[in-house]
């Protein structure tokens, strides 16, 4: 075999057509071993070019498909932080596809599990990963992103495998894969539904934790990272010595075809390699004090600020490179249209605290590919200080962990969230104005992977996580759930038109709120998962999506998809601007932007504002006060909204406002079975509204000869 010099950039292993690059930064580094795996056979090649830290070898004979790992021959010193240990096979930290997946076997461990004062030096090869030397060439057409304004756009939060593995039209030896994810079927359901993006559990390559596969269980999240430039392998259809790069591309491409873009969830704050006590796969083994956070005075400890074992240290250039390059690769080459970061708040500290200046935020900023995509933060880690809910730039949006409590809190009838309710309603301004945000900061979301689906929340009052084999204490045990009246599944009839009745409340108010809403798979069609909240070791039906529907999940996901038309229909309800409540001079409309009226018709008093007990709430949403024009520069001018929300526990009338709001409103969509969607009114009549109800009407009316979308909305179930 030949063996050229090579460079020592690109890192990672790169195929230029001939031969294959390989560059690795180790700077505690004094011999490193580049290792072929063919057949279970291994080929060392002595790597003896470094520079700036970077050892690197050029070998012409290699091409995609070689399996490959490496041996760093360094220190071995856990109370300075040092733990090379060339018995173990390294994954490139670069690696573009992995192959296999580790197993919990003592050879990955440097330390003996009988006494873990004693070295284990067994060799890890036959049980751990290899990187995988892939090819970059594919064919992309015409492929181009859809680009979707953030105020335009609705997310769908869902799993490569959780949301195909059971669906009927696709081929049983394909589901739960990435060629799943691109499938027609998938992708047809995604459209009719009117999602603009869906927003991917963790898809970078991850490990399977001993501990769960000892007692049965998996890791199905996805949360416990080991690639951060590759495809987990499990999702792959055709093998993993690179054919999930292809596949990837190929679900992506698909999608983008149909319009949705593709968001990551990407968890830079940890690695799957744990604390002191976890297995030498990658980074701990080539450079631990360049890569991880280590506690200051016994350097033989990580410090930890997700839960997982460890952090990786953001101070680092090398780090902070990884993370960028990462970004940048997913972007350019396999075309994704955004990142969540998980946890992201740990991603921010330099030292102890959060620090929104951090070295992490000015690289993305001044960065002019990732700047460009969309950024979401999950603003909370479980260090001191982590919850930074509208604490981060104004480049970036946030999950609303503040919007999810408030609506789910209002709409079980708790005293005295009236005035937070309105303020996530109208986009939190609260939270995000005053670093010059917008809406679009503010993801708002009822339900997400972590905690109760939609259906869930309306059923159970407890967390039932026994399944989980943590004998029902893991999971968050304050949900802001109510169970209708009975805990889980029920017959009553009432209970399950009321539960119905609530999650559309729910739903509803997601999709009418200003901001971006997040919608979690399977909540439009009544997704259980038994009550369990913390499905992150079940890769099983108890998370997979049923498609076969009965009525009531029909009736859930008409009602989900004539919600997100109106909202993608009406700029009302997704504008680019905060309301402010006030008479606009450069409005033709002598009414404020937006209103917020009583039971009575008039606006909310002090007294009203104050009343705890008060669950009832009329909003005005003026379309005549939109003073944002649109891309073109044309103002937008829009039917104006009424939207009517009883969360008490009992009827109640509502007097429409007098008739300089509208001399006639026509309801458009609601909950309850006491108005037929096309009814008019007009103003200062009362509607009776039931408990637990939502009711949205719009101005002008139309009559249906003259509307060609009124004849669709009007093809609604018995009950509005």
């Amino acid at each position: 075999m030949q063996i050229w010099t090579g460079q020592s950039y690109p890192l990672g292993a790169t195929f230029d057509g001939s031969g294959t690059n390989f560059a690795l930064f180790s700077e505690v580094a004094e011999r490193v071993e580049l290792c072929l795996i063919d057949d279970g056979a291994e080929r060392r090649v002595e790597v003896t070019e470094v520079d700036a830290f970077v050892w690197h070898v050029y070998l012409p004979a290699v091409q995609p498909g070689q399996r490959y790992g490496y041996r760093v021959h360094g220190p071995y010193e856990p109370e300075a932080g040092h733990r090379c240990d060339p018995s173990k096979l390294l994954l490139d930290p670069y690696a573009k596809a992995i192959a296999g997946m580790a197993s919990n076997h003592q050879s990955l461990f440097s330390y003996s599990f009988e006494d873990p004062e004693q070295r284990s030096t067994e060799d890890s090869a036959e049980h751990t990963m290899h990187s995988v030397v892939v090819s970059p060439f594919f064919d992309w057409g015409n492929d181009h992103p859809p680009a979707h304004e953030y105020h335009d756009t609705v997310i769908y939060e869902a799993h490569v495998k959780g949301l195909t593995m059971r669906h009927p039209d696709i081929d049983d030896n394909i589901r739960g894969t990435y060629v799943a994810m691109g499938h027609p079927s998938i992708i047809e359901h995604l459209t009719e539904l009117g999602v603009t993006a869906i927003e991917l559990m963790p898809v970078h390559q991850f490990v399977q934790d001993g501990h769960l596969v000892e007692k049965g269980l998996r890791n199905y999240w996805g949360y416990n990272t080991i690639g951060f430039f590759a495809p987990h392998n499990e999702y792959s259809y055709a093998g993993d010595r690179g054919q999930q790069v292809q596949e990837f591309k190929q679900m992506v491409k698909n999608l983008h075809e149909a319009g949705i873009e593709v968001i990551l969830d990407v968890v830079y704050n940890h690695t799957a390699e744990g604390n002191q006590m976890g297995p030498t796969l990658c980074f701990r083994g080539i450079d631990n004090t360049a890569y991880y956070r280590l506690v200051e005075d016994d350097r033989a400890y990580y410090y930890d600020t997700t839960g997982t074992g460890n952090s990786l240290l953001m101070r680092t250039p090398h780090v902070l490179q990884l993370i960028m390059d990462s970004l940048r690769y997913w972007v350019t080459d396999m075309h994704v249209d955004g990142f969540r970061f998980d946890l992201a708040s740990t991603l921010a500290r330099e030292l102890h605290e959060v620090d929104r200046l951090s070295s992490f935020f000015d690289i993305i900023q001044q960065d002019p590919v990732i700047s460009q995509v969309k950024l979401i933060a999950e603003p909370w880690d479980l260090g001191e200080g982590g919850y930074q809910v509208g604490g981060f730039p104004p480049l970036w949006s946030e999950w609303n962990g503040r919007y999810r409590d408030t609506v789910r809190d209002f709409h079980r009838s708790e005293p005295d969230m009236l005035g937070d309710f309105t303020s996530r309603l109208a986009g939190s301004s609260d939270l995000y104005q005053h670093t010059g945000r917008t809406p679009i900061a503010s993801i708002n979301f009822v339900t997400a992977h972590d905690g109760f689906t939609l259906r869930d929340l309306v059923s159970y009052n407890d967390r039932h996580n026994q399944a989980n084999g943590e004998d029902g204490q893991d999971g968050e045990s304050h949900n802001r759930s109510w169970n209708s009246g009975v805990e889980g599944p029920s017959e009553d009839e009432e209970v399950r038109a009321l539960r119905l009745r609530r999650a559309k409340n729910l739903m509803a108010t997601l999709l009418v709120s200003q901001g971006v809403p997040m919608i979690l798979h399977g909540d439009e069609m009544g997704r259980t998962q038994g009550g369990n909240n913390n499905t992150y070791c079940q890769d099983n039906e108890i998370s997979w999506m049923v498609w076969e529907l009965e009525t009531d999940q029909m009736e859930m996901l008409w009602f989900t998809q004539k919600m997100i038309a109106l909202r993608t229909e009406h700029p009302i309800f997704r504008r680019r601007r905060f309301l402010q409540g006030i008479v606009r001079d450069d409005a033709d409309s002598t009414l404020p932007d937006v209103e917020w009226i009583g039971t009575d018709g008039t606006p909310m008093t002090a007294e009203d504002w104050d009343s705890a007990q008060n669950k009832c709430l009329v909003v005005f949403l003026n379309g005549s006060a939109i003073p944002e024009p649109n891309l073109r520069g044309q103002r937008l001018v829009d039917d104006s909204a009424l939207l009517l929300f009883n969360a008490s526990g009992n009827a109640v009338d509502f007097t429409l406002p007098p008739a300089d709001h509208g001399e006639r409103w026509k309801v458009v969509l609601g909950t309850g079975d006491t108005v037929e969607v096309g009814t008019t009114f007009t103003g200062d009549e009362t509607i009776s509204r039931p408990s637990h109800s939502l009711l949205v009407l719009m101005r002008p009316p139309m009559d249906v000869a003259e509307d060609p979308s009124a004849d669709e909305r009007n093809e609604q179930p018995a009950r509005a």
